[in-house]
């Protein structure tokens, strides 16, 4: 389906950019506001942290995507094809081990704070729950993009074709 294709290639680059472009105007905003008029918004300082969260860790999962995460390449490109394959799938089992723990731990936070009705400072409705949830649901991603480089790997490894080892930073 042309729409879930879509999606698939560009929801972490939406959930960025409006997160980022929320935070940038906030910030010009309130500081225009602070030096013009003397006066600023209470949350206008924690809000953008908080959506700093959906930033950075839809980031991650993008950056997964890509291939873009911390490796090292110029060790893995002189290995044998096998081993290049070996570490692809090391690199895939640790990306998983890890998001389930961080899955694990993240999803208590954020019941803790529905439950406790934590409110973001500066406000007086805004849930901090809302922005905490960001972190369980990119590494929910995060594990998606694994197993979508798995299955890319593992084809590629049956039919013998290079595999990626390299980032590609600008795209597929």
């Amino acid at each position: 389906m042309p729409v879930l294709r879509w999606l698939d290639e560009n929801v972490e680059k939406i959930i960025i950019l409006v997160n980022y472009v929320a935070m940038a105007g906030i910030i010009f905003v309130e500081v225009i506001r602070r030096f013009l008029f003397n006066e600023q918004a209470a949350w206008s300082s924690t809000i953008p942290i908080y959506l700093f969260l959906w930033v950075c860790w839809i980031g991650c999962a993008y950056n997964v995507k890509i291939r873009a995460h911390l490796k090292f390449d110029e060790l893995r490109s002189r290995l044998p094809y096998g081993g290049q394959f070996a570490c692809l799938m090391l690199d895939a089992v640790l990306w998983i081990i890890f998001s389930v723990i961080v899955i694990v731990y993240t999803t208590e936070q954020v019941l803790l704070a529905r439950d406790n009705f934590a409110i973001v400072q500066g406000t007086d409705d805004v849930l901090q729950w809302w922005f905490y949830i960001a972190t369980p649901l990119a590494f929910v991603l995060l594990v998606f993009r694994v197993l979508q480089n798995v299955a890319h790997d593992v084809a590629a490894y049956r039919k013998g074709e290079p595999l990626q080892v390299k980032a590609n930073i600008f795209g597929e």
